[in-house]
């Protein structure tokens, strides 16, 4: 296989289409798409489906992919460590997904950066559960269990998740004792889709609110319970500061919210790119701040 059709490969799945792509490599469109025509006839596979979105690389592609990537990281690896051994110095563009409600992440993101200043974030923000060799995404912080075997899961934390409401909402409805005595009470429901039910389990107790919002996005649950309209669960790092300053309450702690796991995941390599590494490790040195309010 020729090693430039190879990197221009690589550079379509990364970018999601031949245009993008072209102009990352910095290549004529009608070039490029050549070369990725001859690349699939010589390998006598279809590589992508094209699509009016963009293209959509195939199951044979996403082999092709995990194994050209590793090597085309390699060499660039191999580059820069011609040029300077300094692991400080590193270059590149890392392509993260990151939930959208995670305000305190894109503080550490910033850190990462300013200790490494040559290197370009684009990060993707999504509920969806990406997949990472198709989106062109090299590491993703995920929450809940991992189930894809061809992954890597690096886990960073835990915490549970805390049910609040504002004094506003208690002053009018009372203060709850119990998860039945939420059933009064208006309820804002985080949920990833339109389709599936929710279901809060306070302690050993399951507990299905009667919703007045449903929503999946966190920053405007937590906007409606300080207003005082709601009670709803958040994460713990989105309710700390209301918490604190006293616009928000937190109920029945003796009902603790299921524990929940956040992980780095990453595809399997035997060869992890130093650039990926090396946000890997700073995000776990890191996290202890995070986990107490200090990020």
């Amino acid at each position: 296989m020729d090693l430039n059709s190879v990197r221009m490969f690589v550079a379509v799945v990364q970018a999601g289409s031949l245009s993008t792509a072209a102009e990352r490599v910095g290549i004529p469109l009608p070039t490029l798409s050549r070369r990725i025509r001859e690349l699939e006839s010589e390998l006598n596979v279809r590589l992508f489906e094209r699509h009016s979105q963009g293209v959509k690389v195939t199951e044979v592609g996403t082999r092709l992919y995990e194994h050209a990537a590793r090597g085309i990281e390699s060499l660039e690896d191999a580059e820069r460590a011609v040029v300077s051994n300094d692991e400080a110095q590193l270059t590149g563009t890392l392509r993260l997904s990151i939930p959208p409600a995670f305000e305190p992440w894109w503080e550490l993101v910033a850190e990462f950066q300013r200790q490494h200043r040559h290197v370009t974030v684009t990060v993707y923000t999504t509920e969806r559960r990406v997949e990472l060799v198709e989106d062109g995404i090299d590491v993703a912080l995920r929450v809940g269990a991992i189930v894809h075997e061809q992954m890597v899961a690096r886990k960073l934390f835990s915490y549970r998740h805390v049910l609040v409401a504002s004094p506003k909402l208690l002053a009018e409805f009372g203060e709850p004792s119990s998860p039945d005595e939420l059933r009064r009470f208006p309820c804002g429901v985080w949920r990833r889709d339109t389709l599936s039910n929710h279901i809060w389990q306070l302690g050993d107790q399951m507990f299905e609110p009667s919703a007045t919002l449903v929503t999946n996005d966190y920053l405007h649950l937590r906007n409606r319970a300080i207003s005082g309209d709601l009670v709803t669960e958040l994460p713990p790092f989105l309710a700390r500061e209301a918490v604190a300053n006293g616009t928000l309450c937190l109920l029945l702690p003796e009902y603790p919210l299921p524990m929940q796991d956040i992980s780095l995941l990453y595809p399997s390599r035997r060869f992890v790119p130093s650039i990926v590494r090396a946000y890997i490790n700073f995000c776990q040195e890191q996290v202890v701040g995070f986990c107490e309010g200090k990020k």
